[in-house]
């Protein structure tokens, strides 16, 4: 893969579908994305998983359709599980303090070697692993004002 790779998160995915702070910074990463020198933008199956599931438990279905209505739409290449991600995910779960779905993404990130766009603290315990783009949290621009 392309060193201008970047990989979102499902926290990036929401933080731009809910306007939060940081929602400028993916939409501009979106806005550059593409040939012929815009970055590459992934997106792991896992996160349109959880978009999915978190919409459907705050909101409803036709949000959630909605919202992967959006995915679907933008310049994003979604990467489905293959052999290698699989074992690269489960080793990273054995060794970090990750969610599934969060090894999953960091997984596509290694393997990409992309730099993975998040607001997770999670994936904290794997930044000198790959690159990483952290998005302000909303506690953090509260602690600014």
């Amino acid at each position: 893969m392309a060193e201008n790779a970047y990989v979102l998160d499902t926290s990036a995915w929401l933080t731009l579908m809910e306007d939060e702070p940081g929602a400028e910074d993916v939409q501009k990463l979106l806005e550059r994305t593409g040939p012929p020198d815009g970055p590459v933008v992934l997106s792991s199956f896992m996160s349109y998983m959880e978009v999915t599931y978190i919409t459907l438990q705050e909101r409803d279905e036709a949000e959630a359709r909605a919202r992967l209505s959006l995915m679907d739409s933008l310049p994003v290449l979604r990467v489905e599980s293959d052999r290698a991600l699989a074992f690269r995910a489960a080793t990273l779960k054995a060794r970090y303090r990750l969610s599934l779905a969060d090894a999953w993404i960091a997984a596509l990130a290694l393997e990409a070697h992309a730099t993975l766009v998040h607001k997770d603290p999670e994936f904290d315990s794997v930044r000198e692993l790959t690159s990483v783009l952290r998005l302000r949290s909303k506690s953090e621009v509260e602690d600014n004002r």
